[in-house]
């Protein structure tokens, strides 16, 4: 995206592994750079057709020069047969705005690594996740924020509903340099079991070299409120109905 250029609608890139005829496996690397005062939203999309199993191996660059805007997403409505590694590499540069959202409907198994350097002062970073599994799908969200300079922010909150069998993980790191004074740094990742069977094993992390900062990370893990549920269905609402409510109102 050349400087000073902005893009008003979102670039949208699909990824479609066919395998109506066998297995296939796939390795795209994809390459963006939004040069100084750009803006620019694109969405990658992950499918795979046929009854067969897919395997791609995903890598993306984003470089998001001096006073860029760069809103990525990252969206994986995948077959039950599908696994899938991907890694985006993001580069911050001065004054920049970096947000990315991820969000994971189905899959066999799905990783997906996310690593964030804010190189300079006054970069901001948004990182928002929502894995929605059900049957015996697995993700990995495994995301790292390294702050490298002053006063810089990041703001990360994954969320996530499992259902059935599905396993989710969460493993989100923050890095606070020495010289990252001044630096503000949230995490947060909340989850929602639907049954006994579904798991979900998280792990928020913080480490911190500067002593002039303010950072938060924190995890949750439960179930839906029955106290809530009771309310909407003496009001009428079925309980499948009611389900969806407030499972749509966690997501959001």
């Amino acid at each position: 995206v050349p400087k000073n250029k902005v893009v008003e609608a979102p670039i949208l890139t699909y990824f479609i592994s066919d395998t109506t005829q066998g297995t296939s496996v796939a390795t795209p690397r994809n390459l963006y750079i939004a040069e100084t005062g750009s803006k620019v939203s694109m969405v990658e999309s992950f499918h795979t057709i046929g009854t067969d199993a897919s395997y791609q191996n995903a890598v993306s660059e984003i470089w998001v020069a001096p006073n860029a805007s760069v809103h990525y997403t990252k969206l994986q409505p995948e077959s039950t047969k599908a696994y899938h590694t991907g890694t985006t590499e993001v580069h911050q540069s001065r004054d920049s705005r970096f947000t990315a959202v991820t969000i994971s409907l189905q899959g066999a198994m799905l990783r997906n690594n996310l690593n964030v350097a804010l190189d300079d002062e006054h970069c901001e970073t948004h990182m928002y996740g929502l894995y929605m599994l059900n049957g015996k799908t697995h993700v990995d969200n495994h995301t790292a924020v390294d702050h490298r300079k002053a006063n810089s922010f990041s703001n990360e909150l994954y969320k996530g509903i499992m259902d059935d069998q599905s396993r989710g993980v969460f493993n989100g790191k923050i890095y606070v340099r020495q010289d990252a004074q001044k630096t503000n740094a949230f995490q947060s990742n909340a989850n929602i079991l639907l049954t006994n069977e579904a798991s979900i094993d998280t792990k928020p992390q913080l480490e911190i070299w500067a002593d002039d900062v303010k950072c938060s990370h924190c995890a949750t893990t439960g179930q839906i409120d029955k106290e809530q549920l009771f309310y909407l269905h003496t009001r009428g609402v079925s309980k499948e109905q009611a389900t969806a409510i407030l499972l749509r109102a966690f997501a959001g």
